[in-house]
């Protein structure tokens, strides 16, 4: 039974100014994703966009032991590893000790185990899935699928609901739904070498969020991460969300300035 996630956390974004943006993010640009103010139907949404073989990793753990948590305390990860932050966001549900819900791989070490079974809250509504890197694509797979293939994941992260499923919105979802939260999502492309991180300005159904994805993007695969916790680092946006700490984070290593 997957717990409840700090759903109800604040969330403050911290703009850059715009010279400053422009030079954090320039040294890395050519080996970055793309980051975008995207507008879709009433909505506008800050969407990510990464090819395959960029620098992209998930984070739970710093060095001590201890979660990251912040988007401060990853680029000082970053830092360490001689490396600067392209963009960030939070990548899964997690407890209130911030472990994992679901399954989670970092550098091919599985820290928690694939939960297969329905429950409660956003993450147990089936079907639900995880986003996978392994050495040749991005993947998002149904969970039950997943642990079928069982692919090699360099870094993985279950979470759910599904958003899109091979073109499709999850069956729970409903057009005039009154539910609505900031909320944040992955996508990949058919052939898996570009995946796009999402997160909406504003309050959004699940119905309006799935359809930014396969109707928007024209993504075949998307996976919820979150929402209202939801949080974006993004120097080319000008963007430095803040709030409470993070569990799992997903982060876009580039060359420093």
């Amino acid at each position: 039974m997957a717990p409840k996630t700090m759903a109800m956390q604040m969330t403050m974004t911290i703009r850059f100014e715009p010279c400053l943006a422009a030079a954090l993010f320039l040294a890395g640009a050519a080996h970055a994703g793309t980051c975008r103010d995207m507008p879709f139907e009433a909505e506008t949404y800050a969407v990510c966009e990464v090819a395959f073989g960029a620098d992209l990793r998930l984070f739970l753990n710093g060095p001590d032991g201890r979660p990251i948590g912040t988007f401060e305390r990853l680029r000082g990860t970053a830092a360490a590893a001689g490396k600067a932050l392209g963009f960030a966001m939070n990548a899964g549900m997690y407890h209130p000790d911030r472990s994992p819900v679901g399954l989670y791989i970092e550098d091919g070490r599985e820290f928690s185990k694939l939960v297969r079974s329905a429950g409660p809250g956003n993450f147990g509504m089936l079907p639900n899935g995880v986003f996978c890197i392994t050495d040749t694509r991005f993947l998002v797979q149904e969970t039950r699928a997943f642990d079928t293939a069982r692919p090699d994941c360099r870094y993985a992260s279950q979470s759910g609901p599904l958003l899109v499923m091979a073109g499709m919105l999850h069956p729970r979802f409903l057009e005039n739904a009154t539910s609505r939260h900031v909320r944040n999502g992955v996508g990949v492309s058919q052939d898996g070498q570009t995946a796009w991180f999402v997160l909406s300005d504003r309050a959004v159904s699940f119905h309006d969020f799935a359809r930014l994805f396969r109707d928007g993007l024209g993504v075949p695969d998307a996976l919820y991460f979150d929402g209202n916790i939801s949080r974006l680092f993004a120097p080319e946006l000008g963007r430095d969300d803040a709030g409470f700490p993070m569990g799992p984070m997903v982060g876009l290593l580039v060359p420093p300035p």
